[in-house]
């Protein structure tokens, strides 16, 4: 039988959502994910224009929003 373990960020997914919500459009949820490069593309485009800042909102709610080393965000 085979043990399967499931990596997951020491990252909130709660406290990203809200910086996300709050800053999004500054890319403050990717800086606290340690996701820096697209946090300054966030900073420089405003969210990507707002597009991707809203996306960003529905990718953290359905899980599939992930930190700088590919790990899901914790509950």
């Amino acid at each position: 039988m085979a043990n399967y373990v499931t990596n997951t960020s020491d990252k909130s997914k709660v406290k990203a959502l809200i910086l996300c919500i709050a800053l999004g459009w500054m890319g403050a949820h990717y800086f606290y994910v340690g996701r820096v490069g697209k946090g300054l593309l966030y900073l420089c485009t405003m969210g990507l224009m707002g597009i991707g800042w809203l996306l960003d909102i529905f990718k953290i709610l359905s899980g599939g929003f992930r930190d700088n080393v590919g790990a899901p965000l914790r509950k």
